[in-house]
């Protein structure tokens, strides 16, 4: 049954050109994450041609250094170029690049400003703001501003923000929720705002330590979501209050000193061991705000945020908060996944058959992850940028990662009391778009099939070849529309399989050195959708690609070069140049 059976096409307008997206002309075209407080990546404006860079800059001049200590990639997660007129904000970085702590680096948020055709600089405020932990502990966590009240609010050290002058970059104000400073508290999300101006962002703090020192380590000290009106003044709410006045919709929440399962060990592969086999446990930790997670406001007010226990990914909450910051209500991620060990009788498994290289031990239950022989929990990973997305008939989708089906994730749909309603079986590393059209609306989303184990690293028993022992369900990259109720409305494949670079002289090499034989991964968290329908994602191939209704190639343009990356995000101005990202540089592609 479609879940937008109450939903009108009244209520569609209200969405697109109320809250969820401003009209044509009308500006900041695109101020935070995913464009709008429900993060729908829509923008009513059509998108221009693809037909020229027009503009290059780089912003992380520490890219050769990210991507040599991590074997080539460049895993990093940056902030969306914001847009507003001829204004644009866009982060950059200096200091230095350090494998065991990413505190050595420096943080800065940075005023374009287009004028006679050039995009310049105006001015370039230095933050305080250092992402906690390491590239030992996750992917480096992003630094993330938005535009709200005729302000720039950009992150700070010690859980701060500071609101700053758009004309200038001077600080009008630190804004600090705390009654002391301290370097061990941590502003972890992007910086959201709602259709009054309230700014809502997530802060973490946990215990001191010297340099190297895992952030899980320790437990969390404390978590909080912070709410600060437009005229600076700041309320709180802690994780654990949040959760101890919801109502709890499924798994009851552990307790910080409560065991919680873990997968089995590599020595009992193939998993799982037997068919009533328990998994091991450790110490669950407390709950608190999943790192890089952007919250989501809808438009009657409510608050969706994420947590996660601290040492376990498994045991993860949707929280729905009111806007005077009380739990209402937060639904378990846990036990809703059934596609997992396949016995020929699971519907929607893309594991290969029990018994066979990929499959899952001979016996297993059907369905169950074969890490911890249970339905599959969708799990929150401090790598991820993933987010909530509000549609506009007010169900809520979250991309929740997900190791035993190739580690593609799922998209987990839950109604707007907390009711758990599908999965679609991509959703690692994702904040879904929203296409609202003739009376309905429509979900896009990268569909990566990697090509990596099914569920473990052991190629003896996972496979390492996906195409050669899983040809039902090769290798293959996708942006894929889905309709309200997660059935597929087309895909787009890409193809390509020339591996380019951008040469000093700005010609651009291409070979066919066949590294990538089934092409490359789309490379976006978060895609763009314009007034047309047009989406725009960025792939590892090194291409911004724009794709029609339906599924069909519109074009493409080549950027700096192919690279294996974390996942960036993509915007669109009011005047329908479109922003992405691509080794540590902005593009700006247009007519």
């Amino acid at each position: 049954m479609s879940v937008f059976r109450t939903c009108s096409l009244f209520g569609i307008i209200l969405w697109t050109l109320g809250v969820g997206a401003p009209a044509l002309g009308q500006s900041p075209a695109w101020p935070q994450w995913a464009q709008n407080a429900q993060h729908s990546g829509f923008l009513n404006v059509a998108g221009q041609s693809l037909n020229r860079n027009l503009v290059n800059i780089v912003y992380d001049p520490l890219v050769p250094d990210e991507t040599a200590a991590r074997g080539g990639e460049l895993l990093v997660h940056y902030q969306v170029p914001l847009v507003d007129g001829n204004d644009v904000f866009m982060e950059s970085k200096s200091g230095t690049y350090s494998t065991a702590t990413y505190s050595t680096e420096r943080w800065h948020q940075n005023r374009f400003q287009w004028q006679g055709g050039q995009l310049v600089r105006l001015w370039t405020f230095d933050s305080d703001w250092v992402a906690p932990g390491s590239q030992h502990d996750f992917w480096e966590p992003v630094y993330h501003a938005v535009l709200a009240n005729g302000f720039v609010y950009d992150p700070g050290a010690g859980g701060t923000i500071f609101k700053l002058n758009r004309a200038d970059g001077s600080v009008v104000t630190r804004i600090n929720p705390f009654d002391m400073f301290d370097t061990n508290t941590f502003t972890v999300s992007p910086l959201s705002a709602d259709s009054a101006g309230n700014i809502y962002y997530n802060v973490v703090r946990i215990t001191g330590g010297s340099v190297g020192d895992s952030f899980y380590g320790h437990d969390a000290v404390a978590s909080w979501l912070v709410k600060v009106a437009p005229d600076d003044s700041v309320s709180k709410v802690s994780y654990d209050a949040l959760l101890r006045a919801a109502t709890i919709i499924g798994d009851p929440v552990p307790g910080q000193t409560d065991q919680c399962k873990v997968q089995f060990p590599g020595s009992q592969l193939p998993w799982p061991p037997s068919p009533d086999a328990v998994p091991p446990t450790i110490t669950c930790g407390s709950q608190r705000a999943g790192l890089n997670v952007a919250p989501a406001i809808a438009p009657d007010g409510t608050i969706y945020t994420v947590s996660r226990a601290h040492f376990v990914s498994r045991y993860n909450y949707l929280i729905a908060v009111n806007p005077n910051l009380t739990g209402r209500w937060a639904s378990s991620l846990r036990g809703h996944l059934n596609d997992g060990c396949n016995d020929g009788t699971v519907s929607g498994s893309i594991l290969p058959l029990n018994g066979v290289v990929g499959g899952c031990r001979a016996g297993a239950p059907p369905g169950v992850d074969p890490g911890t022989n249970e339905p599959g929990p969708g799990r929150v990973l401090d790598d991820e940028s993933s987010t909530p997305t509000v549609a506009p008939d007010g169900t809520i989708l979250f991309g929740a990662f997900t190791a035993y089906n190739y580690l593609q994730g799922h998209l987990m749909q839950f109604s707007s009391s907390g009711q758990f309603l599908r999965a679609f079986n991509f959703g690692w590393d994702s904040t879904p778009a929203i296409y609202p059209h003739d009376g309905t609306y429509s979900i896009i989303i990268k569909n990566n099939h990697y090509n990596v184990g099914s569920y473990c690293g052991n190629p003896r028993f996972c496979g390492s070849d996906r195409t050669a022992t899983n040809p039902s369900s090769p290798e293959a990259f996708f942006v894929t529309q889905l309709g309200p109720s997660l059935n597929i409305e087309w895909s787009f494949q890409n193809t390509n399989t020339l591996s380019c670079t951008r040469n000093a002289d700005e010609t651009v090499t291409c070979v066919d050195d066949g590294t990538h034989p089934h092409s490359f991964e789309w490379c976006v968290n978060a895609p763009v959708v314009d007034a047309n329908g047009v989406v725009y994602a960025n792939s590892e191939d090194g291409r911004l690609y724009s794709i029609n209704q339906g599924g069909t190639l519109k074009q493409f343009i080549f950027q700096q070069q192919n690279l294996g990356a974390a996942y960036t995000p993509a915007s669109l101005g009011g005047d329908g140049k479109i922003y992405s990202q691509n080794d540590g540089r902005l593009f700006v592609v247009g007519n």
